[in-house]
């Protein structure tokens, strides 16, 4: 249940190639992890409101019914009579887009404390929990007018860092000592993980959420035989929630960002290509917030976020597996129901202005020299955004234009690929490679302008055409044979708007001709809508060779996977890390035969971590 978005590929949709095999393996990791990142990756979608059956699949669609309950939450429902389990997931339409300066991060906060419990689960004592939760809010009132002044104080020159150690006043110190007994008092009257042992005790697995720019997705797999478990734990947090240890829960945050982002070789860097890239749309921070907003993020804040974004009528449903749709329906009406209707969201106003200029950062980091060049495109379901799609296959794969002139031609790229992302409110095309032996960023962005130019310049041809098409509607159709991605795919479609995304897909990639390529290629590939970010190693620093089993996955991906274990090696108790393993055991068979190798060296570095723990 932790954040998504390390690098690029959090928090935008991956095109139909990609997909499934990456949504999975992020999301499997996700879920056996801590701070599990979940990239949100799929082709995702736009509009679907409907009211009862509204889905007419084509050969790579999902046939699924809905209905709306009277408060405006939404169900969708795919039936596998063949399966002994339920996939279940729901969708708040909020992400980072949906943030201001001064609570960036929230909605990521918000996927951690949604798992604190309820007035009836997490405490032996409500009534002394909320007293203790008020008291901790006086102190921390205290708390945050200290740090309004030391941020004057470092405003005007006369400390460097407002939340430096050395510049912490008495008084500061005083109010972190009583709010470190609150928070021990408190604990008295918790019960530690009850969201979770409930479900554990009753047969559920892969409990997990994440968090992207437009939208927080929370999802399980449950006994068939208790659904209805899942739709009073699901509505119960909704409808009671308590958010307790809000403010360690903060500080976890915090810390999980400085793992991600602080302590990763590209990290930093990636953080200022996004803030660079969007000048105006809220794209432009990062998932997990900036580290001066987590600092002083309050709990009247994240209650006001509360109840602007998770009322009902700006949540959805997903359910993929053995149940009775008309038992679906009463027990929606019966525990969702309960949930009371809030004010119309505010829509995401703030457009991105157009960029007149090409735009550079050069970084030195302890990484392999690489470059990306990212373009503005489109958002989700603009047409342009099919025919990016397939110049996008056009350019990936071994069979790809990149691998045959960078890696295989001139043999100056250990990788190089494109990347489609149509977000809900805007979108981008990136190529990223990382230089081989003693090539530079320079080279491989020169190699991209040559691959581009012939894009631009001659038409693709009709055999190379049908090969993309093919296999970009084979792998959709793959990738959806799958229960667990289904659930995943339809609950991100459904949160950036249409759920029926896919029923459209094979016919709207089947129309796009080599002329709308060619078009698409002159059209938003121009140098003033360009960045482009070269990266050169720092001097001191060493080559240090990507795993084997690594090896396959895409750039921004990999560092994912890797920041992953890298948390694994911090991690000291033993129990909690055989627990992560046994889920990873029990989730194997669902992980896709590409990213199996990948999956497989994650759990090695488990196993290894533990009886490195047990040796000691």
């Amino acid at each position: 249940m932790k954040q998504t978005r390390s690098s690029h590929p959090t928090g935008r949709p991956v095109p139909a190639t990609d997909t499934a095999s990456l949504l999975l393996l992020c999301a499997l990791i996700a879920s056996m992890l801590p701070g599990g990142a979940v990239a949100s990756m799929p082709p995702a979608a736009a509009t679907g409101a409907g009211a009862v059956a509204d889905s007419s699949p084509g050969s790579s669609g999902i046939d699924f019914e809905t209905f709306e309950l009277a408060n405006g939450m939404r169900f969708l429902m795919v039936q596998r009579p063949e399966m002994a389990t339920v996939g279940g997931a729901w969708v708040a339409h909020v992400g980072a887009a949906n943030e201001r300066p001064g609570i960036t991060g929230m909605a990521h906060l918000f996927e951690h404390m949604m798992f604190k419990g309820s007035t009836t689960i997490g405490t032996r004592d409500i009534e002394r929990d909320l007293e203790i939760i008020a008291q901790q809010e006086e102190v921390q009132e205290q708390i945050r007018g200290i740090y309004r002044d030391l941020r004057r104080r470092a405003r005007q020159g006369e400390i460097d860092d407002p939340y430096a150690a050395e510049n912490r006043p008495p008084e500061l110190v005083a109010l972190e000592e009583r709010f470190a007994e609150l928070v021990q008092a408190q604990r008295e009257v918790m019960v530690k993980d009850e969201f979770d042992q409930i479900y554990t005790a009753e047969g559920a697995t892969f409990m997990n959420a994440f968090t992207n720019n437009d939208n927080t997705v929370y999802f399980i797999s449950v006994p068939a035989n208790k659904l209805e478990l899942w739709f009073w734990m699901e509505s119960e947090r909704l409808l009671n929630p308590v958010f307790r240890e809000f403010y360690s829960e903060r500080d976890v945050v915090y810390e999980e960002r400085r793992l991600r982002t602080e302590s990763t070789p590209t990290g930093e860097f990636d953080e200022l290509v996004e803030a660079m890239f969007w000048q105006s749309h809220p794209y432009s921070w990062p998932v997990v917030g900036w580290p001066s907003d987590l600092r002083v993020i309050s709990k009247a804040q994240a209650d006001a976020f509360y109840d602007t974004y998770y009322a009902p009528n700006n949540l959805s449903a997903v359910l993929v597996g053995n149940f009775d749709p008309a038992a679906v329906r009463t027990l929606a009406e019966r525990y969702f129901g309960r949930l009371e209707r809030g004010p119309a969201v505010p829509d995401v106003v703030t457009l991105e202005m157009e960029q007149r200029a090409e735009k550079r950062m050069n970084g030195e980091c302890d990484c392999q020299p690489q470059v990306e060049v990212r373009y503005h495109t489109v958002a989700f379901l603009h047409p342009d955004s099919y025919a990016l799609d397939i110049l996008q296959g056009v350019l990936n794969g071994r069979a790809g234009r990149l691998y045959g002139e960078l890696v295989d031609g001139r043999e100056i790229a250990s990788s190089a690929r494109s990347l489609q992302a149509s977000d809900k409110y805007a979108g981008y095309f990136s190529f990223t490679a990382e230089a081989k032996g003693d090539a530079t960023p320079a080279q491989l962005e020169q190699a991209w302008y040559d691959v581009l130019r012939q894009l631009q310049q001659e038409p693709v041809a009709a055999e190379e055409l049908r090969r993309v098409k093919n296999v970009q509607q084979a792998s959709v159709f793959r990738s959806l044979q799958n229960p667990l991605f289904m659930m995943l795919q339809l609950a991100i479609l459904e949160g950036l708007g249409d759920a029926t995304y896919y029923n459209t897909l094979a016919d709207r990639l089947e129309a796009v001709t080599a002329e709308d390529v060619q078009r698409v290629a002159r059209q938003y590939f121009e140098p003033s809508n360009r960045l482009v970010a070269s990266y050169t190693r720092k001097a001191g620093t060493s080559d240090e060779p990507v795993a084997e089993e690594l090896a396959g996955l895409p750039d921004q991906v990999r560092r994912q996977v890797e920041a992953q274990i890298a948390q694994l090696a911090q991690i000291d108790d033993v129990e909690r890390l055989r627990g992560f393993l046994a889920q990873m055991t029990a989730n194997a068979a669902s992980v896709p035969e590409e990213m199996r190798a990948g999956f497989e060296y994650v759990r090695q570095k488990l196993e290894a971590r533990i009886a490195e723990l047990t040796e000691e």
